[in-house]
């Protein structure tokens, strides 16, 4: 597709009056309307300025580029203005703005109208375009000016060459319609004058194009993201990552470039390879089922957590209160009730499935995630149900994905409108229904049936599992999966194994900290002033308060750290403490279901158990 056929003598205007951005916009919004180009304008005005408010569209040099995707527009199109006196636009290089090209794309735009769009975001950057502009005599030689530099093909595919000075780049707007393009365009040419080598990937509207390869990455002497969105980054682990607005990549390319050649950066450490399909192979399988499960967890616990306290505070008017037919009916206990147990506690396996299926799938999977874990709430599979799901239906886009990628592209934007939620969430919903929720739920009930009737003596041996796991490493894996064991319970009404994982969670910095205060020449002052912090770490519940004294001396502190969480484990299952909000701390102690007095004495004894512990174990500081 040309340019020019998105870019009409009608959606020109050489004659701006505007002088301020706010006019400016509005001016550029009313051609685009009256050329029938949108089906609400101020639908499309406010996208425009959603946009705005990201970072200016003023990219300097006098060039303007507002744009936005919205369902606004009926079609695509450009529509360029010109002032001649300048409009004071919060450009980049704090000059006014002449040139405007606003750019309108439909929600769905398919790759042929996002090319052209890239198109011209790369043609602007030549400065003899923007000189020619500036002079257009009439409208006939804008188009004419356009048309002589928009050569139509697809993006070139860089490949690595033999140089030594060899860099790689990503850039990413939130659009991805034109910063994404021009920030790549300035890289590639200010790398050119420079004599570097450089492979740019694009994260635009239409997907990344020219992808870094994992060769492109090794032998790339460091890595510049230039992006105001989301990247994959756990491909550069290990490399020199430079991470810029999207805007630098524009403005400041030869500023990029030099601390890129002089590795002016830190080495990026994240959690393993890309996640990506081409990247998929490098990580191993527990690794990616951990990150895929952690996003679900981590987007659940806010539903969990509000629910869980809304529900002990009803608890508060009487275990009943919220029963109407009950003598001690409260409505404000009912109230909470149906908030936190009816709407947010409901929600938290939907949001854990949905969060897990888009981890893996991306958006498109979102959808089949949700309906998948309503299916499991409504089903009697619980949190168990959820879990499957949510790997479920995140795989099952995945494969529908490559299934359907043999389409014409002129139909990408069917892809994630209509197939994929109409097909995965068809797909995954009848494997829920007659494959998985009957016999989850009944492993589901077996479990809860057998923790409410597990005997004193299991109970504590339970805690003191559940205890060690919390201190073994404080936040890591281990931990994580002792807080996701008990949050699931929580769904199905069991509540005494959450008070363990939440009391001994609570002792290791509140053991470092009396440690600290009773053994002051096993620390230095730095230690004794840090030890200080970890009592309202503790009574906060942000056990990795102990981390840096567990990483200085782990073959003494660790193990302290964990017989105290184990005994503090132990006794909150011995006297039967249950807690249903997934969170520690001092302030949910008054909300346990029964004696609070008991579970602080369990958290305190625990706390001592790992402080005599350090006192013993640790040498002496010698100054």
């Amino acid at each position: 597709m040309r340019i020019t056929e998105l870019l009409t003598k009608e959606t020109i205007n050489l004659s701006l009056k505007s002088n301020q951005k706010s006019d400016v916009i509005e001016e550029l919004v009313t051609v685009l309307d009256t050329a029938g180009k949108l089906t609400n304008r101020s639908e499309f005005k406010k996208a425009i300025l959603k946009r705005e408010e990201q970072s200016t569209t003023g990219i300097g040099e006098g060039i303007a580029i507002p744009h936005a995707k919205t369902k606004a527009v009926k079609q695509p199109a450009i529509v360029f203005g010109r002032s001649t006196s300048g409009v004071n636009y919060n450009s980049l290089d704090g000059q006014p703005a002449h040139l405007f090209f606003m750019i309108a794309a439909t929600e769905g735009a398919n790759n042929t109208h996002l090319e052209a769009l890239a198109r011209l975001s790369t043609i602007l950057m030549k400065e003899e375009v923007r000189e020619q502009l500036l002079t257009a005599k009439s409208k006939d030689d804008v188009i004419n000016i356009i048309n002589s530099y928009d050569q139509e093909g697809e993006e070139e595919e860089q490949s690595m060459a033999s140089k030594k000075q060899f860099i790689v780049a990503v850039t990413a707007c939130p659009t991805g319609i034109a910063h994404t393009y021009m920030s790549a365009d300035a890289l590639k040419a200010k790398a050119a004058q420079m004599g570097v080598d450089i492979k740019v990937e694009t994260n635009g509207s239409g997907g990344a194009k020219n992808v870094l390869t994992a060769s492109d990455i090794e032998n790339a002497v460091a890595v510049i993201v230039a992006a105001d969105t989301k990247v994959e980054m756990d491909r550069f682990n290990g490399k020199h990552v430079i991470e810029a607005a999207v805007a630098d990549g524009i403005r400041k390319p030869q500023q990029l470039i030099e601390r890129a050649l002089k590795q002016d950066a830190p080495i990026y450490r994240g959690s393993g390879k890309s996640t990506s399909e081409t990247q998929q192979g490098g990580r191993g399988i527990g690794a990616t089922i951990y990150k895929h499960l952690m996003s679900g967890v981590s987007n659940m616990l806010p539903f969990v957590v509000g629910g869980g306290i809304l529900i002990a505070i009803s608890f508060m008017f009487g275990f009943n209160a919220f029963n109407p037919d009950d003598p001690s009916f409260h409505p404000i206990a009912e109230a909470l009730m149906t908030i936190g147990g009816g709407n947010a506690f409901a929600l938290m396996v939907p949001v854990l499935a949905g969060f897990i299926a888009m981890s893996i799938a991306d958006r498109p999977g979102f959808a089949a995630g949700m309906v998948g874990g309503m299916m499991a709430t409504s089903g009697g599979a619980g949190f168990l149900g959820g879990l499957v799901a949510g790997f479920l239906a995140g795989y099952v886009v995945v494969g529908l994905k490559k299934l359907l990628a043999g389409m014409p592209s002129s139909l990408e934007g069917i892809k994630t409108i209509l197939l994929y939620p109409l097909l995965g969430i068809a797909i995954t919903g009848f494997i829920m229904l007659f494959v998985v929720n009957k016999p989850v739920g009944a492993l589901n009930t077996a479990i809860s049936d057998w923790l409410s009737g597990l005997g004193t003596g299991n109970a504590i041996l339970l805690g003191i599992i559940l205890g060690l796991m919390m201190a073994f490493d404080m936040g890591g894996p281990v931990n994580k999966a002792a807080y996701v064991f008990g949050t699931g319970l929580l769904a199905n009404g069991v509540y005494e194994p959450m008070a363990a994982i939440m009391a001994a969670g609570m002792v290791p910095p509140l053991g470092i900290a009396l440690a600290t205060t009773l053994f002051k020449k096993k620390f230095n002052k730095q230690d004794q002033e840090a030890g200080k912090v970890n009592y309202i770490m503790g009574l906060s519940f942000i056990t990795e308060g102990a981390i840096p004294f567990a990483a200085a001396d782990p073959v003494r502190v660790i193990p302290s750290l964990m017989a105290g969480s184990a005994v503090a484990g132990a006794l909150s299952m011995m006297f039967s403490i249950g807690l249903r909000a997934p969170h520690g701390g001092l302030f949910v102690i008054p909300l346990v279901d029964g004696s609070w007095l008991l579970y602080l004495v369990a958290v305190i004894i625990g706390a001592f158990v790992s402080a005599l512990l350090m006192g013993v174990l640790k040498k002496p500081v010698t100054n």
